[in-house]
């Protein structure tokens, strides 16, 4: 493990021409400190968990110095947000510092989020604040823990100045690391000042350090578009696997590697709802839980248009063609996991769907529903009453439980065992907002960061029983069930 300034910077990126970014330094932001440190995010880029106590720790990554061999900047792109092509976006308040080699081979781009403004802010401040920097960081965390594709998080660091949004709020910075920041929209900024020359650029770039294994094959541009729908429908089949909601799927939040990030008004669903919008200002519900899978098929139609100087029309269609049943299968596959069967095709959502609108009507919470179906007894009714009890159609669940049982009994799974396979991939524990917001009142009103190391360590094993953590399992309290978030959350 190494020291702050030893890490190992080979900044593939900024070799790009200027075309693709702008150079920038982070504007210093006084009295910095620590708010929390990950050692598991630090081992990617092999950094001693140690250097955290350093003094120059939150100087480096407040963006007060510049850690040696980085060469900050800010990326272009654009994007469409809402469903409307914005010309120009680029990284308004993110400074990539640069990449790091890790002794892996791995690389791992290192970004500022919060370091003040860049030529793509629009005016804005490019500050972010410490209730954004926490949620950020933990729900990074918390999907990884799930083993779901996604940008890191490596600390927050905060500061005593003041940030205005709808309130006064203090800066922070938040720390995040991931394979690559390239984005659907780093395609469209060029397709559309017709900058076709920089869409090749770009596209063999990516290729060659993400899919080094199409650097010479026939139609390598086709069978890169082909990938990226492939990693993004299965993303989008994980995220509604575990109830998750981004948010704000824009083209410009959309990862050219399949990866969940640019975190803003995310939100677990709780008691399921197929139309759960976690975003306040999606008045539409452009974004809603149900409409993701069919929101990420529009922005890779999207990315496709902007290939299209390298990918054929019609082949491109074709490709796009594949994305239902991709997504579906793989999504059929988690659920099936999740009710502890073995796949055998899309015919298996006969079995789910039932489920799923029972727990609609009977207003269930979709991750604790799931966790206590390990717990069900395929010998009869009178050994799942505590099941049982919580629908509110005791016969329609007492005919699928029998439609259950049947199954279960074919496959020949011992009860422990299908227990213990099922706790492996349903979550006992997820970032619910009210336990965001609870750690987010402390750190603000009493600078006690306690909460957020306790729910970094929580999260990152969310299939295991932790007797000491039990109530953190706990649908939200009454006080927390009104808790909105939005873009700027």
């Amino acid at each position: 493990m190494k020291q702050l300034e030893q890490l190992n910077f080979d900044n593939t990126f900024a070799r790009l021409p200027a075309t693709f970014h702008s150079s920038i330094k982070p504007t210093p932001l006084s009295r910095p400190y620590l708010v929390s440190f990950n050692t598991s995010a630090a081992r990617l880029i092999d950094l001693s968990e140690t250097e955290s106590e350093r003094e120059e720790f939150a100087q480096y990554f407040i963006g007060n110095r510049l850690l040696p061999g980085s060469e900050p900047l800010a990326m272009l792109y654009s994007g469409h947000q809402f469903g409307q092509y914005v010309q120009q976006l680029g990284d308004g308040r993110a400074i990539l510092l640069g990449e790091i080699n890790n002794q892996a081979g791995e690389y791992w781009d290192v970004q500022l989020k919060g370091a003040g403004p860049t030529p793509y802010s629009r005016n804005g401040d490019g500050r972010a604040v410490l209730r954004s920097s926490i949620r950020e960081y933990l729900c990074s965390e918390a999907m990884h823990g799930l083993g779901i594709p996604t940008s890191r998080a490596l600390c927050i660091v905060g500061s005593d100045e003041k940030v205005y949004r709808e309130t006064v709020e203090s800066a922070a910075v938040v720390t995040r690391i991931s394979p690559s920041s390239v984005r659907f929209g780093s395609f469209e900024v060029f397709y559309y000042r017709k900058q076709f020359e920089q869409i090749t650029r770009l596209a063999d770039y990516v290729i060659a350090k993400h899919f080094p294994h199409l650097a010479k094959v026939t139609d390598k541009y086709a069978k890169f578009l082909q990938e990226v729908l492939e990693r993004t429908a299965h993303l989008m089949a994980q995220w509604q696997a575990v109830g998750f909601s981004h948010g704000v799927m824009n083209t410009d939040n959309m990862s050219i590697l399949g990866l969940t990030f640019d975190y803003g008004p995310f939100g677990f669903m709780e008691n399921y709802d197929p139309g759960y919008i976690c975003n306040h200002s999606d008045h539409r519900g452009r974004y809603a839980y149900d409409q993701q899978p069919q929101i990420a098929l529009w922005n890779l139609s999207a990315l496709a248009q902007a290939l299209s100087p390298l990918v054929p029309q019609e082949q491109a269609e074709e490709i796009l063609e594949t994305y239902g049943d991709i997504f579906s299968a793989r999504y059929v596959e988690l659920m099936c996991n999740k009710l502890g069967i073995n796949y055998a095709g899309l015919e298996d959502f006969a079995l789910i769907r039932p489920l799923l609108e029972m727990m609609q009507a009977s207003n269930l919470d979709y991750t604790n529903l799931f966790r206590e179906l390990g717990n069900f007894n395929s010998a009869g009714e009178g050994n799942n009453m505590k099941l049982r009890d919580q629908f509110v159609d005791r016969t329609a669940f007492d005919a699928w439980a029998a439609l259950y049982a049947t199954r279960l009994s074919a496959e020949g799974c011992q009860e422990n065992d299908r227990k213990i396979k099922m706790d492996k991939v349903n979550p006992k524990y997820i970032l619910r907002n009210y336990l965001a917001q609870t750690a987010i009142s402390k750190a603000e009103k009493e600078r006690d960061f306690t909460e957020v190391d306790r729910l970094l360590s929580l999260l990152s094993r969310p299939f295991d029983d932790q007797p000491e953590m039990e109530s953190y399992a706990a649908t939200s309290p009454e006080w927390a069930r009104h808790l909105e978030v939005s873009c700027s959350s």
